[in-house]
């Protein structure tokens, strides 16, 4: 679950994930268990940078208008 957890804890617990994936030790069963974790993660992070980049979009937009 993803839910609770702020950008920097996806993105930190997407960082775990990924450095046991990298030297290839990890045994098949764990290895795609982890890369499914992983995958949700990543998700997740780009789900919140959309949303803070439409955001950030609408701000500016708004300052726009206010300047108009």
């Amino acid at each position: 679950m993803t839910d609770g957890q702020s950008f920097e804890e996806l993105q930190r617990e997407l960082d775990e994930i990924v450095a046991p994936l990298q030297p290839g030790d990890v045994p098949l069963d764990e290895a795609l268990a982890l890369w499914e974790r992983g995958e949700e993660l990543r998700r997740a992070c780009a789900e919140r940078l959309d949303r803070a980049e439409l955001r950030i979009e609408d701000l500016r937009r708004s300052g726009a208008d206010d300047a108009a």
